[in-house]
């Protein structure tokens, strides 16, 4: 499995970093590239302002980032549609510590797709 993983980060990202509480409103993403289960590059990148195209431009900029699984431990409904649109599968990370753990668990197939039982609305947990 070659893939590009995005996890919504706190300050100041990386594998250390505590996952961000909710996709849409977090410091920063870590974007973790996986080849046959091994980290292979980690970046860090900011997030967009929410108010730019609302919560739909920050599905489309990781989309151009090369994304292809995001690990989240909150988000609302429109953005989790906005991320089946644009292919990018979601996992629910809520219970890692880290993102280093997140990527563990994505990796060894321990997270579950993100569902509509996990949503939340407007940023509210």
């Amino acid at each position: 499995m070659n893939t590009i993983v995005a996890i919504p980060s706190s300050s100041p990202g990386g594998l250390q970093a505590a996952l961000g509480a909710h996709f849409g409103h977090c410091d920063l993403y870590t974007l973790v590239a996986v080849e046959e289960g091994q980290v292979k590059d980690v970046k860090v990148i900011p997030n967009m302002p929410h108010q730019q195209g609302g919560c739909m431009a920050p599905v489309q900029y990781l989309a151009t980032q090369g994304a292809k699984a995001l690990i989240a431990g909150g988000m609302g409904l429109r953005p989790l549609m906005g991320f089946q649109q644009v292919g990018i599968d979601v996992y629910y990370g809520g219970n890692a510590r880290s993102v280093g753990e997140a990527v563990e668990a994505f990796v060894a197939g321990r997270l579950p797709q993100f569902g509509q039982e996990h949503t939340c609305g407007g940023g509210m947990q």
